[in-house]
């Protein structure tokens, strides 16, 4: 969950934009927590109190309401009793990671991350892009190596990770599906050495820079470890007390390092 809060950040300033290489500066002034960030912390604090996702994702939503959600989301977030309303966004993706570091089985991880997704995103891609992401968290963080979770991810959800992120690269531009950030973001994971390497990777591809950093930041964190004290310092220095809160409640809970 870290990692997916430190892509997202890291990302943020350089969305909707093409960076030069992988060498960019980290965070600046400009770099902040943006809608990945809130609704992966409602995600875990749905798992944390046992209450159905779209309360927490409308609540935070609620709290938050200029973190950059898409349209349709925030009509369905501020509509009482909407609806799901069949979306294949890469927004079910990116606030999924708190599911494949609570749980540690695979069936239970794939029916709450179709949980996670389906009360907004129930359209088939928009959970299975959750589910893609949700088991790579999953294994990463078990012992899965790189070669493992490449031939399962293709297998189970038949995204195609052969494609290299130099040849991605040149004609990638803005997507906002799962079909065509989640299969990207791994791949970003598949060619990393750490952590940090992998959100760079993630963001230099382009486009929806947050998103991309946001799930490819969520293995990496279950693949490495702990993140780097200074990258930890920076996603202190830029979330508040509520946010900050639950981060740690989660952290605790799961056994993760902060």
């Amino acid at each position: 969950m870290l990692g997916s809060i430190a892509g997202d950040i890291i990302g943020s300033r350089y969305e909707a934009s093409k960076v030069e290489g992988i060498d960019f500066e980290l965070f600046t002034e400009e770099s902040r927590f943006t809608d990945d960030t809130v609704l992966s912390v409602a995600t875990s604090d749905a798992i944390l109190f046992e209450r159905p996702f779209e309360d927490a994702y409308r609540e935070y939503t609620h709290m938050y309401p200029s973190a950059g959600y898409g349209g349709d989301y925030i009509k369905w977030a501020f509509t009482e009793d909407s609806k799901p309303y069949g979306s294949y966004g890469n927004g079910s993706a990116m606030r999924v990671s708190p599911v494949g570091f609570a749980y540690d089985d695979e069936e239970t991880v794939m029916e709450m991350a179709k949980a996670s997704a389906e009360c907004t995103h129930n359209h088939e891609q928009g959970i299975l892009g959750a589910q893609a992401t949700a088991m790579c968290v999953l294994w990463a963080r078990t012992g899965k190596s790189k070669d493992e979770i490449r031939a399962m991810v293709s297998e189970r959800f038949k995204y195609n990770l052969e494609r290299t992120l130099d040849e991605i690269r040149p004609t990638y531009s803005f997507k906002g599906s799962c079909q065509e950030t989640v299969p990207e973001a791994i791949t970003a994971f598949l060619e990393s050495s750490s952590i940090e390497d992998a959100i760079r990777k993630a963001v230099s591809l382009g486009g929806d820079a947050d998103t991309l950093g946001c799930i490819t930041g969520s293995i990496a964190h279950a693949y490495y470890g702990q993140l780097p004290g200074s990258i930890l310092s920076e996603i202190r220095a830029r979330l508040d007390e509520p946010l900050m809160g639950i981060v740690t409640e989660f952290c605790k809970r799961c056994g993760i390092p902060l």
